[in-house]
């Protein structure tokens, strides 16, 4: 938590250094206040407008019974309210959870992921979720990834307002001259994305890490994203777009060659290296 704490401070920073460079003391009290509302709404409404966005249909006991009695009794286990339940009919296995707190949670599985896994791999997919809920990692996710595309969206602003000649003259020079100019449209979009990419692979270690011990056995989140991986890379989700890409258990989108640089999962042999290695030593 003070990894992530500090690395969404360095995120909010970097808006309001962006604010103060483009018009000064006014400029980074805009900012931040822009900062505070774009995380406001994160807050309220990310876990509505993703489930929105794939089409995410409600499950109940009697449509999934397997699936409602892994999750209600891992919530149980784990002392929090049963989560809502969703179905994206995709075959793409996948699943992602949502929800600002353990209250007001929802966990939505592919068609693909009830069909390839196990009842005991899916018991493992269901803890790293649950896990993201009781360590509020939706909300953090949500808030750095809004926070990145503020900076993008600023930095997009400069770059088109610098060729449309809009940010010449005396005042510019007083303000950083070219070098400000060139870290507002380049340098501070990609230190936000590096920046967001951290807290994502670190929140998505600890929930494999939370979910192992929520399960009593790491071995089978380790089964579940050889088969996730493998079927991920075979076929990408066909919806899934950059900017949600971070909430699914694996990456949904094609993540080869240099792309994986840039991925907001870790590796999955690490993360499965890891898994092993807390069952190797009980």
């Amino acid at each position: 938590m003070l990894k992530t704490t500090f690395l969404m401070g360095l995120m909010t920073g970097l808006i309001i250094l962006i604010g103060g460079m483009l018009h000064g003391r006014g400029g980074m009290e805009i900012a931040f206040v822009f900062a505070v509302g774009m995380n406001f709404f994160s807050y309220w409404f990310s876990d509505k407008m993703v489930l929105r966005a794939y089409k995410a249909q409600p499950l109940d006991a009697s449509s999934a019974p397997d699936l409602y009695a892994i999750v209600n009794e891992l919530a149980t286990s784990a002392g929090i309210p049963m989560p809502k339940l969703y179905l994206i009919d995709n075959d793409t296995p996948n699943a992602f959870a949502t929800g600002r707190n353990p209250k007001h949670a929802a966990v939505a599985v592919t068609r693909g992921i009830m069909r390839i896994c196990t009842r005991e791999e899916l018991k493992g997919v269901i803890g790293h979720e649950l896990s993201h809920v009781i360590n509020r990692d939706i909300l953090t996710s949500s808030i750095a990834a809004t926070m990145a595309g503020v900076i993008m969206m600023i930095g997009t602003m400069v770059r088109w307002g610098a060729l449309l000649g809009g940010f010449g003259g005396r005042d510019d020079e007083n303000r950083g001259g070219a070098l400000g100019l060139l870290f507002m449209a380049i340098l501070a979009p990609v230190a936000a994305t590096l920046i967001q990419l951290a807290i994502s692979r670190t929140r998505e270690y600890q929930a494999d890490a939370s979910g192992a011990h929520l399960t009593h056995n790491p071995l089978l989140l380790a089964n579940a994203l050889r088969k996730l991986e493998s079927a991920n890379e075979r076929m990408p989700l066909s919806d899934a777009t950059p900017a949600t890409a971070h909430m699914f258990i694996v990456n949904p989108l094609s993540a080869g060659g240099l792309s994986r640089l840039f991925s907001t999962h870790p590796p999955i042999e690490e993360r499965i290296r890891r898994l092993e290695q807390m069952a190797h030593n009980g």
